[in-house]
C-alpha cells in the first residue's frame, strides 16, 4: 500500500486532504484497488487517477463540475469527469455538453473529448468515484471514494469563496448539502445524458452564466473553446 507521500496527487491537495488520505476508509480503499488492479482492468490508468487534482491546484479552483463514475469502456477515462482521451469516440453525454456549449456561446463542436484545457483554467472536473472496473459501471461504488470526494467538495466550500458549483442531474445535485450556498454559486440542470438532456439540460446556459459570475467576482472567464 502506498504511503501518503508517494500518492500521485499534487502537494496542494495532499496538504488539504492529509486527514482524509490517512483515514481508515481511504487506506481500505487503497488495499481494495491494489487487489483489483492485480485481478482486473481498472480505469482510468493508475497514473491518471488523480488527474482532476493534478491539473487544478487547490488555490486555482474556480469552478467545480461534479460527475458520478469514470467511463468504463476500453481506455476511455482520463481522470477528468465527462472527459475522454483524444483518440476515443466522444460519448453521448459529452456530445450533448458540446451541443449546449455551441448553442450557449457559439463554440465550434470539438473533434475530441479531452477536457484538459478546461481543467488547466481552474475547472475541477470531479467524479464522485475516481475508478471503475472495465465494462462494469458503478463497480467501485461504496468502496470509499464517495467519502473522499464528498470531503473534497466540503473543503473547497469551507476554505474558498465564490466558487461556481455546476450540478447536472439528481446525483450531482445531492452534493449541495456539502456546499455553503451563502458564499458560493450553484448552477443546477438535468444531466446531459441522452435520457434526460431534453428535460432541462439543453438551454441551461451554464457556460455563459459561469463566465458572467466569474467576471462579476473579478476572476478571469473560462475559455470553453476546445481545439
Amino acid at each position: 500500500m502506498k504511503e501518503i507521500n508517494s500518492l500521485n496527487i499534487s502537494d496542494s491537495w495532499k496538504q488539504k486532504l492529509s486527514k482524509n488520505i490517512r483515514s481508515k476508509s481511504f487506506l481500505d480503499l487503497q488495499k481494495f484497488l491494489e487487489t483489483e488492479r492485480v485481478n482486473s482492468v481498472i480505469y482510468p490508468r493508475e497514473e491518471q487517477m488523480f488527474a482532476a487534482f493534478n491539473f487544478v491546484p487547490f488555490e486555482k479552483v474556480k469552478v467545480v463540475i461534479i460527475g458520478q463514475d469514470p467511463y468504463h469502456g476500453h481506455d476511455q477515462a482520463n481522470g477528468l469527469a465527462f472527459s475522454v482521451h483524444k483518440n476515443i469516440k466522444i460519448p453521448p453525454s459529452l456530445r450533448n455538453i458540446y451541443k449546449e456549449l455551441h448553442e450557449d456561446i457559439g463554440c465550434d463542436i470539438p473533434a475530441h473529448g479531452d477536457l484538459t484545457s478546461w481543467a488547466k483554467q481552474g475547472v475541477l472536473l470531479l467524479n464522485s468515484n475516481l475508478t471503475v472496473k472495465s465494462g462494469l459501471p458503478a463497480s467501485h461504488k461504496n468502496r470509499g471514494w464517495e467519502e473522499f470526494t464528498d470531503n473534497v467538495i466540503k473543503i473547497v466550500s469551507d476554505e474558498k469563496d465564490n466558487v461556481i458549483f455546476i450540478l447536472w442531474g439528481k446525483f450531482a445535485q445531492q452534493k449541495i448539502k456539502f456546499i455553503d450556498t451563502t458564499k458560493h454559486h450553484v448552477l443546477e440542470a438535468a444531466h446531459p445524458s441522452p435520457f434526460s438532456a431534453y428535460r432541462g439540460f439543453f438551454g441551461c446556459k451554464h457556460f455563459s452564466r459561469t463566465n458572467e459570475l466569474l467576471s462579476r467576482n473579478g476572476s478571469k472567464s473560462i475559455n470553453w473553446d476546445i481545439r
